[in-house]
């Protein structure tokens, strides 16, 4: 079978230069397939970890196989030698592709659900200054309950427990701490109806 098989390349190869023909010997791939086929899909399958990537590696082996029939004609070398640095060397050439082209992003379309990956924090760093120097503006009995309200996320219950004043004083401070800061910082209040303001 191995002489028969060498002879198969031999002539492939003469028939190749002979009539410059691109035919495909369709005997020969063939034969190359049938003896080492089942190893080079192994060894492919182990490189990529994928069976479907894996049979792409043997098919392109396979044709660089039938465009250089001068190694498959020559006793030189290994064959199957050669048929696994090629499948390896695919392998690698596509990896390295891949690693080379960027990431692909999904496009998001302006009423997408989700925000930008980064946003600007411009805007949370003015908002949070013009907020502290409205605090500075407060009163500090006003100040001290909306600090402990909403800097330390406390309750109502457990601001004046802190604060050493009843619950209702909290309570009442923080509507009108709130309204002075909204008046400092320039915040629209809703307009009052008039069943609202009786």
């Amino acid at each position: 079978m191995p002489s028969e098989l060498g002879r198969k390349r031999v002539r492939f190869g003469a028939r190749r230069s002979d009539r410059g023909s691109t035919a495909v010997d369709e005997a020969l791939i063939k034969s190359v397939f049938d003896e080492h086929g089942g190893m080079l899909l192994a060894y492919a399958t182990r490189l990529t970890g994928d069976r479907a990537a894996a049979e792409d590696v043997v098919q392109e082996t396979l044709f660089r196989a039938w465009k250089h029939p001068e190694v498959l004609g020559n006793r030189k070398g290994s064959v199957r030698g050669w048929l696994l640095t090629v499948a390896r060397n695919i392998v690698t050439d596509r990896a390295r592709a891949r690693a080379a082209r960027p990431t692909e992003v999904a496009e998001q379309s302006p009423n997408s659900a989700n925000g930008p990956v980064e946003r600007d924090h411009a805007d949370h760093v003015v908002n949070s200054m013009v907020v502290l120097e409205a605090l500075d503006a407060l009163s500090p009995e006003h100040r001290e309950v909306l600090v402990e309200i909403y800097y330390r996320g406390r309750s109502m219950v457990e601001a004046a427990q802190a604060l050493g004043i009843p619950p209702g004083t909290v309570k009442s401070r923080c509507y009108y701490a709130l309204r002075a800061l909204r008046g400092i910082v320039g915040v629209n209040q809703p307009a009052r109806t008039r069943e609202g303001a009786r």
